[in-house]
């Protein structure tokens, strides 16, 4: 077997509308038209979707609380941290700035599943 391309990662939430909020008006992703019948919304990022999937219950799974980085989460590259962050403060986000020094923070979407978002 030889993988070629990374195509979507899903990722479950409770509220649609409000995470809409957060990765369409928060983030800046762009959403695409999808044809399927469960509710759901999809962002694309180059050639790389987010699949947002409504679910009945959202089991958190986070088991670093004091290091979120250290936690299942999705990591997209962001040509400037600083301007990151000030959108995430403009709209009362909740953030840590990477333990390792680099130039990363992360951040939590309405479910709290955690976003890297990382200026390479």
């Amino acid at each position: 077997m030889q993988i070629i391309q990374s195509l979507h990662a899903a990722i479950l939430v409770s509220n649609l509308e409000r995470s809409e909020d957060f990765y369409g008006k928060i983030l800046g992703l762009s959403k695409i038209e999808r044809s399927l019948k469960f509710p759901g919304a999809w962002y694309e990022i180059g050639n790389f979707q987010i699949h947002l999937i409504v679910a009945d219950r959202i089991i958190p799974d986070t088991v670093n609380s004091q290091k979120w980085g250290r936690n299942r989460h999705l990591a997209f590259s962001v040509s400037d941290l600083d301007a990151a962050k000030q959108q995430l403060n403009s709209h009362n986000c909740p953030f840590q700035v990477s333990a390792s020094g680099r130039s990363a923070l992360f951040t939590k979407d309405p479910d709290g599943n955690i976003i890297e978002l990382s200026q390479l």
